[in-house]
């Protein structure tokens, strides 16, 4: 993976994902996309270099208004948790970041309070 360079490929955000437990690879509407024990974390558009990734609806104006021309969303994401991210103008720290909040939203809470604790955090 790139440190601190931007521009990620599939494959970097399968390795970032693969840090988090539970984290499986599929498919969602033809095109690869990961999950956590089957529940929807995000996936590669049909453009092979933009990643639909969940996300809280209340924070992804402020998202997208902090990192412009990455992060976006079209008139049919808008109505869906979801933000889209330009993968090929993306930094590895944001895109580590979103996944680790869809995670956080997806993931089973003992597996959320196992891999936390692990880790040292409280939530």
């Amino acid at each position: 993976m790139r440190q601190g360079a931007a521009g990620l490929g599939w494959d970097d955000v399968v390795g970032l994902a693969r840090t988090l437990p539970g984290v499986e690879e599929g498919s969602s509407y033809g095109t690869p996309a990961l999950r956590v024990k089957k529940a929807f974390m995000c996936r590669l558009r049909e453009d092979g270099e933009t990643l639909a990734i969940r996300c809280d609806p209340d924070e992804r104006p402020l998202l997208i208004e902090a990192h412009p021309g990455v992060l976006f969303v079209t008139p049919h994401y808008e109505a869906w948790p979801m933000v889209l991210v330009a993968l090929p103008r993306a930094e590895e720290g944001l895109v580590r970041e979103l996944l680790e909040d869809a995670w956080l939203e997806k993931a089973p809470k003992r597996l959320v309070e196992a891999f936390l604790a692990e880790r040292g955090d409280e939530k």
